[in-house]
């Protein structure tokens, strides 16, 4: 898919560039200068994509995955960076305006390579959400980008074929850049907050509910649950609560049977670290295990698996867990 977003976006532009020689417009101009950013920044994350694809090794013991994050930061500031080549190409523009030939084809041109865009950028945010790929996701919104800015030089240039004010070329131009600076930016913004593992409360309660629906009553509780992407793959680990007379041989049966469980149900999930601990006395009321020889208390409900009260924000080691009384 990205290979099919490299080419197209390289057709695209030369496209807009011959628009750009047929009428002058520095509104088509800022249009082609970011189709420029569109090839060099799909070639980026086309390498980005094979190699976070790739297994892990000695070097890399958690694959290569994270490598999107750092294509989608470089194409977010690549964003920026054309924003203010458009800025820049199309400031002079509005103070000494010039009349645009052959506008008509332009706009044609324009229009089709909108359409173009258009059709690519959805087909790659459908592919990145399938594959859950944030470097294919980044591209889709950056070619969606795109078609946003054609959509309003067309309407700019509409507007000056329509009334005759030819500064009006520069002045949407530049209307277009401080649009698109913003998705940059929001973009510079995602990675930073994938590569530090930022808090993901979705992906935290899609594991939380996978365990409430096939919950066993030897599952007493969990808490601590951290969990990250890594590319295709995703890292967890959290605390199990099991009954303290089962065998140490059936205290791995069930975190045997947790791990599949959550690897068969969530795609991608393949690193599964969890650590399993005794129930105490206060927790008999939040168990629903029958036989049980030491319970000390009576079972009186049994907890939902919250993923915002379950998760693990970062408390200290020392500090009291999360749901240990």
């Amino acid at each position: 898919m990205m290979g099919l977003s490299v080419g197209v976006s390289t057709l695209l532009m030369a496209l807009k560039f011959f628009a750009f020689l047929l009428t002058g417009s520095s509104a088509i101009l800022s249009d082609a200068l970011e189709s420029i950013i569109n090839v060099a920044a799909g070639a980026f994350g086309l390498w980005s994509v094979y190699l976070a694809s790739k297994p892990p090794d000695a070097e890399h013991p958690y694959g290569h995955g994270e490598m999107e994050f750092f294509s989608a930061g470089f194409e977010g500031a690549l964003i920026v960076l054309a924003a203010g080549a458009i800025v820049w190409e199309s400031v002079p523009n509005i103070l000494t305006p010039h009349a645009l030939p052959k506008l008509d084809w332009g706009l044609l041109i324009l229009l089709g390579t909108g359409l173009a865009n258009l059709w690519l950028g959805l087909a790659l945010l459908r592919a990145g959400k399938r594959s859950r790929s944030m470097a294919i996701s980044a591209d889709g919104r950056h070619i969606l980008t795109d078609v946003y800015t054609t959509t309003g030089v067309v309407a700019g240039l509409l507007l000056v074929r329509l009334t005759g004010w030819n500064f009006l070329d520069g002045a949407v131009a530049c209307a277009v850049a401080a649009n698109i600076v913003f998705v940059g930016i929001k973009l510079i913004f995602a990675s930073t907050s994938r590569l530090m593992r930022a808090h993901d409360p979705e992906l935290l309660e899609s594991i939380t509910s996978i365990i409430a629906k096939n919950r066993k009553p030897e599952w007493i509780h969990i808490h601590r649950l951290r969990a990250w992407s890594s590319g295709r793959e995703i890292h967890m680990d959290f605390h199990l609560i099991l009954p303290r007379d089962l065998s140490l041989e059936d205290a791995h049966r069930q975190v045997v049977e947790v791990q599949d469980l959550l690897k068969s149900q969530l795609p991608g999930a393949q690193d599964i670290m969890i650590h399993v601990e005794p129930c105490i006395d206060p927790e008999c009321r939040i168990c629903s295990r029958k036989r049980c020889r030491v319970r000390g208390k009576s079972f009186s409900e049994q907890p939902d698996l919250c993923s915002s009260e379950v998760a693990h924000h970062g408390a200290a080691e020392n500090d009291p867990e999360p749901g240990r009384e």
